[in-house]
């Protein structure tokens, strides 16, 4: 749809963001160093986490590999993709690890009919956002509460389950893309970008209160990362500096997330503007020491071999449209959107200590 010219150079800074069924997950252990027990955890947005929702169609590159199956040039530990946008790993599977599970719960769309595994259930999707991209035609977050409410009305997720259970919550750019059917979105003027942005995290807060009282013990929420630094903004620069405008349009998101949610009980902001910036962006001299493990931080490992290719591209004789590094443990981004698993683990390294604090908090009914 056509955006008004006022904002439309503004809304262009924000790009959309994509965004196997698994065995039953473990329970935390004993010796886990949290003094409550979460059992269960409830996933919902884009492709930050989304761990396999979207179909095995050629339309969605993390069905291809080397989509979550490329740890280095000399092999897999997985030849077949699992449905995550990095090359292994995202950041639910390492959010679910400090909960005390082994990985993600399974997926939605992988889980059979009528049932929720014991760690629970991913419904986010990659691409979605709080209103309708209709080109990527995915679920927007209230769309998955509502899937989650739904088994919760029918049985399917106990009210049981709720008393030991985590919900993540990404939200990480898909709205601010031109696409996004605004139309139908609660807007009424697009003069006004930090009203638009505000629409935005508004919705997010609405649907983590959904949570709350369907009975999720506690709500994690990402806010935005540093979009303008993704690769997606950077290679126009050959991949040096990043897009301050970008930026800037994520910090007015932040800044209405923390509004919004900042005292809120039983929630807790997960500050990937920080993490991410403190590795990929940070002034000479300074940073977190998780920087210093990448010699590439605003280059993908994952490159397309021409401007208007992707990664996981072949051509129609088999050919490989893309490049691969070598090591993408060395590499922040996997392609020109997501991080690699090496760039998750940095980051949630980031975000653990005060994850753990807010986890091991009582309650507050």
């Amino acid at each position: 749809m056509k955006l008004m010219p006022t904002v439309f150079s503004l809304l262009l800074v924000v790009l959309a963001l994509g965004g196997a069924r698994v065995e039953a997950r473990g329970t935390p252990s004993a010796d886990q160093g949290s003094k409550n027990q979460w059992s269960s955890m409830f996933v919902f947005g884009d492709g930050f986490v989304d761990n396999g929702n979207l179909p095995k169609t050629d339309t969605w590159r993390q069905w291809s590999y080397p989509y979550g199956s490329y740890l280095n040039s000399r092999g897999s530990a997985t030849p077949v993709p699992t449905g995550r946008l990095s090359n292994y790993w995202i950041q639910s599977d390492f959010i679910a690890r400090i909960l005390g599970l082994s990985e993600a719960p399974p997926s939605y769309r992988l889980t059979p009919h009528l049932s929720c595994d014991p760690s629970g259930m991913t419904f986010a999707f990659g691409g979605a956002g709080v209103y309708e991209v209709p080109d990527k035609k995915v679920p927007t977050l209230a769309t998955q509460v509502n899937a989650f409410t739904r088994l919760l009305n029918t049985g399917v997720i106990s009210k049981q389950q709720l008393q030991s259970s985590v919900a993540l919550v990404s939200i990480s750019g898909s709205d601010y893309m031109t696409g996004a059917n605004v139309d139908n979105a609660f807007l009424s003027s697009f003069d006004d970008i930090d009203s638009y942005i505000g629409n935005v995290t508004t919705e997010i807060a609405k649907n983590v209160g959904k949570q709350q009282r369907l009975g999720v013990r506690k709500v994690l929420v990402n806010n935005m990362h540093p979009i303008g630094c993704t690769p997606l903004r950077t290679s126009a620069n050959n991949y040096t500096t990043c897009d301050l405008l970008a930026n800037y349009a994520a910090t007015v998101h932040n800044n209405n997330i923390e509004h919004l949610m900042g005292n809120k009980n039983n929630a807790h902001i997960l500050d990937l503007y920080t993490a991410f910036t403190d590795i990929v962006n940070h002034a000479p001299g300074e940073g977190s020491e998780q920087s210093n493990n990448f010699k590439r931080k605003l280059t993908p490992c994952c490159e397309a071999s021409t401007e208007l290719g992707y990664c996981g591209q072949v051509s129609p004789s088999g050919k490989r449209l893309y490049n691969l590094c070598k090591n993408p443990d060395k590499n922040f981004y996997w392609d020109e959107t997501y991080p690699t698993t090496a760039g998750w683990e940095a980051v949630t390294e980031a975000l653990e200590e005060p994850l753990r604090e807010f986890l091991d908090r009582d309650y507050v009914p």
